[in-house]
């Protein structure tokens, strides 16, 4: 679990007027870095385990009791998940708990812009695609993790079927372009680069705050500052 809160010395204009980010671990560095750029107040940031893409069946629950904790601690509260292989549980559980989450299937979508991804698998369904997250862990995630390192006669199995690898990158950095070509000739697919940046995900978090804003200042309360870890 990562918790990234408010430093000690932040001020804040109350206790309650808090947002929990509730969201899958893959996005933790993309969302330090877009609080810090952007010098969002209070935040507070809960991770799920990346790994449970591996077993998206302890999502929606892992949610729903990430929410529950945080009643009556926050004033408002989103969570940073695609449907992520959830089969629309996740969606279910939201509804019952009456938070919004950031639309789109998955990270790609949603890095991407739903409409811009869904044009891109369209145009090639047969594509595999890659983030910053899964670049810098591609051979713990994907080659260890489907057993491509102890069985190489897997990788055929696995990726037979995909004609390219298309990262999506977050940042422009040279050594994961470097790497994200590595892993799409280890896998025996076309290279394709396409820069997102943030995407939705800074555009969803800086919508919502935008309103929390204008509620408090329709209230008359003065917005104040924070100080953040990572």
């Amino acid at each position: 679990m990562t918790v990234l809160q408010p430093s000690p010395g932040s001020a804040a204009t109350s206790p309650q007027e808090r947002t929990l980010l509730i969201a899958c671990g893959a996005l933790a560095r993309e969302i330090v870095t877009l609080i810090r750029v952007n010098a969002w107040r209070h935040l507070t940031v809960s991770c799920l385990p990346a790994s449970w893409h591996n077993t998206p069946g302890k999502i929606p629950e892992g949610v729903r009791r990430r929410i529950r904790d945080a009643r009556g601690r926050y004033d408002h509260i989103l969570v940073l998940y695609g449907d992520c292989g959830t089969g629309g549980k996740l969606d279910e559980v939201l509804a019952e708990e009456g938070v919004e989450r950031i639309q789109g299937p998955h990270c790609y979508s949603f890095y991407a812009g739903n409409e811009t991804f869904d044009a891109m698998h369209e145009e090639e369904p047969a594509a595999f695609y890659l983030t910053d997250y899964l670049v810098r862990h591609f051979e713990r995630l994907i080659i260890q993790g489907l057993g491509i390192d102890r069985h190489p006669e897997l990788l055929e199995l696995y990726f037979g079927n995909y004609k390219k690898l298309v990262y999506l990158a977050q940042t422009e950095d040279a050594g994961l372009v470097a790497q994200a070509k590595a892993a799409a000739e280890r896998l025996g697919l076309d290279y394709d680069y396409r820069f997102t940046g943030y995407g939705g995900l800074g555009r969803f978090i800086d919508r919502r705050l935008d309103l929390e804003e204008i509620r408090e200042m329709a209230e008359g309360e003065a917005p104040g500052a924070a100080g953040w870890l990572g």
